[in-house]
C-alpha cells in the first residue's frame, strides 16, 4: 500500500493514474484555512491552522467513464464521487486502489431484493471493500451495466 503524507504527493499519484489509464485529469487546489472546505470557520484572511500549518485541499476530475472526481482533504481522507454517487471518508492512501478498481472494471453494483436497493462495491487491497448505498434513481447507464 502506498503512503501519501501530503495532498501534493496524492495529486502526483492521481496524475500518474490518469496517464496510466489514458484519462484526462483536471486538478484545482485550495490552500489555506480560509480556502479549504472543512475550515470555513477559520475566518476571513486566516490562512494557517492553530498549529501554524497551511492546510491544502485538492479537487481532481477525471475524463471518460465512469465519471469520477476526487476531493483530497488535508485530514488524510477523500471524497470520491462515482457517476454522481458520493463515497465519503475514503482514506487518502486507499484512493489509488479505489480508482484502479473502477478503471480496471472490478467495481460492481450489488442488487438487494428486500428491501430493494443497490450498493456500489469497490474492492480494495487486503480483502477490504468500500460499500456505498445507491438510491435506485441514481443508476446511470455505467452503474446499471455493473449490476450483479
Amino acid at each position: 500500500m502506498d503512503h501519501f503524507p501530503s495532498t501534493e504527493t496524492a495529486v502526483t499519484a492521481l496524475r500518474a493514474l490518469a496517464t496510466e489509464y489514458g484519462r484526462e485529469i483536471e486538478v484545482s487546489h485550495d490552500i489555506g484555512a480560509d480556502q479549504t472546505s472543512r475550515r470555513s470557520a477559520a475566518g476571513v484572511g486566516v490562512t494557517t491552522d492553530p498549529d501554524g500549518s497551511l492546510p491544502h485541499e485538492a479537487y481532481a476530475e477525471f475524463g471518460g467513464l465512469p465519471r469520477v472526481s476526487v476531493r483530497l482533504y488535508p485530514d488524510d481522507d477523500a471524497l470520491i464521487t462515482v457517476e454522481g454517487v458520493e463515497c465519503p471518508d475514503v482514506a487518502r492512501d486507499d484512493v489509488p486502489a479505489f480508482l484502479r478498481s473502477l478503471f480496471d472494471d472490478r467495481a460492481f453494483v450489488k442488487a438487494r431484493r428486500f428491501p430493494p436497493g443497490y450498493f456500489l462495491i469497490v474492492p480494495l487491497p487486503q480483502d477490504r471493500t468500500h460499500r456505498e448505498y445507491l438510491p435506485m434513481l441514481t443508476l446511470t447507464p455505467w452503474l446499471s451495466g455493473r449490476v450483479r
